[in-house]
């Protein structure tokens, strides 16, 4: 599957943003589990590891 030059752009666009995938979503699972700003930065940094993390420790309370 070939991507045409608009598609390719907007993919360029979004990588450049500064943030990725994983950062967002450790983001929205630290604010989920802490509710604190300091935690959500540092769990940020960290992306992907801290989402695998929190997939493997998330209580019952936690999974929907």
């Amino acid at each position: 599957m070939m991507l045409l030059a608009h598609e390719v752009h907007v993919v360029n666009q979004a990588a450049n943003a500064g943030i990725g995938l994983g950062a967002a979503i450790a983001v929205v699972c630290s604010w989920h589990r802490s509710r604190s700003i300091i935690w959500t930065i540092i769990h940020g940094t960290l992306g992907w590891f801290y989402v695998i993390y929190f997939a493997l420790t998330r209580e019952p309370d936690e999974v929907r």
